[in-house]
């Protein structure tokens, strides 16, 4: 009798009908899918003790080694069925293709592994040195993943026995046809990189960008990426913008120096003393929570209104935001407000002074002509004809 044991595909000699091969494929469909549970189940607490790539790339081959054997015992149960069949044996069919499928699969996982063990140091000597922003951190660990499996693949080229020369030039065609199609996006990539090595802002600064529209945008920078910049604005609102525009534009970036200076307009009225309302206004300033106390706030006199002097006062706020810029103008403006009431100083409301000049030229009302009343006949013959009057008509 057949050893099961040591052979257990002999149950398809104990049972040889259909239904047990069937039987017999699906238990080892569910070994497989069992193996690969077990594995993939513990792979997690692998990780936390082991590098993660490496983990993967176990699991990868310990669970293709499993299906391996498994299809190499259905196959060997489904052609025992036929008479006189070969013995279909996979692993002596392995020539030098396989291999070469051995390696390449060595490659890309060697491949995997170091592109992962390379972003780490990159990342390491950034958090150490402090050099590098998050956004150029981020760029030269994509580059470095580039040129790891870049070089993988020359190697697979070269395994495969590949002519790297025609590889080459079809590679050269393939870039000018791909250059003329995507002229936009290889601009918004190489602003990208301008951007990085320029560093007008990072993530998390407060800027302002004008649109192809003409108008304006500002918010908060939440990604940046080699082809495009991601920015929430103060309304909710997220709007992402191509390097390239950003890139060519005007910039304006508030919190650069983690601080911003705001300006806000008052009149004064015209009998007030000047200096004291300048006076009272710094002094005003300088007891807002908000404002900050180095440098410290200002006011001046910057021109003559039509019915107020206009008094301009600066101060400056700390890490700006939208939030925190306009909480620090409306205590200003209270503030400001309050001083005056409480001094007497007047904030005059639009005024427009209205004045009267003596009459020269133009229409004049009948009676006001002196020698009227000595000619009445002559006027009223005047105002019958100007009314039609059938008196004054020819026969």
């Amino acid at each position: 009798m057949t050893n099961l044991w040591t052979n257990p595909l002999g149950l398809a000699e104990l049972l040889p009908l259909p239904e047990a091969r069937v039987l017999q494929s699906t238990f080892l469909l569910v070994i497989l899918v069992f193996v690969v549970w077990v594995l993939w189940k513990i792979a997690p607490r692998l990780k936390r003790q082991v590098d993660p790539r490496v983990v993967d790339v176990v699991l990868l081959v310990v669970s293709g080694l499993v299906a391996l054997f498994i299809g190499q015992s259905a196959l060997s149960l489904w052609a025992s069925a036929a008479p006189n069949a070969p013995t279909v044996d996979v692993f002596s069919r392995l020539t030098s293709a396989g291999l070469r499928i051995a390696i390449t699969v060595g490659v890309v996982a060697a491949a995997y592994i170091g592109s992962g063990m390379l972003v780490r140091a990159v990342d390491r000597f950034t958090t150490e040195t402090g050099g590098l922003t998050g956004h150029q951190s981020e760029v030269f660990s994509r580059l470095t993943e580039v040129a790891v499996y870049l070089l993988a693949a020359l190697l697979l080229l070269s395994v495969w026995q590949v002519d790297v020369r025609a590889f080459l030039i079809g590679a050269g065609f393939l870039g000018i046809i791909i250059g003329l199609a995507a002229n936009e996006t290889l601009s918004a990539l190489i602003a990208g990189f301008t951007l990085m090595f320029s560093r007008p802002f990072e993530i998390g600064d407060w800027i302002q960008v004008p649109l192809e529209t003409g108008e304006e945008t500002d918010g908060i920078v939440t990604d940046i990426t080699l082809f495009s910049t991601r920015i929430e604005t103060f309304s909710g609102k997220y709007v992402v913008l191509p390097n390239d525009l950003v890139s060519s534009n005007t910039l304006v970036n508030f919190g650069r120096k983690g601080r911003l200076r705001l300006e806000v307009e008052v009149g004064i009225d015209y009998d007030a003393d000047p200096k004291r309302g300048v006076d009272v206004a710094k002094k005003a300033m300088k007891e807002v929570d908000e404002v900050l106390n180095v440098p410290r706030p200002n006011a001046v006199l910057t021109g003559f209104g039509e019915s107020a002097v206009i008094l301009e006062l600066r101060f400056w706020i700390d890490r700006p935001s939208s939030r925190r810029r306009w909480r620090a103008t409306t205590a200003v403006i209270a503030a400001v407000k309050h001083a005056f009431d409480r001094e007497g100083i007047k904030i005059p409301v639009p005024q427009r002074e209205v004045a009267g000049r003596g009459e020269a030229g133009g229409f004049r009302v009948v009676g006001d002509y002196p020698d009227q009343r000595d000619r009445p006949d002559q006027y009223e013959g005047r105002d019958r004809r100007n009314r039609g009057d059938p008196r004054d008509r020819p026969d």
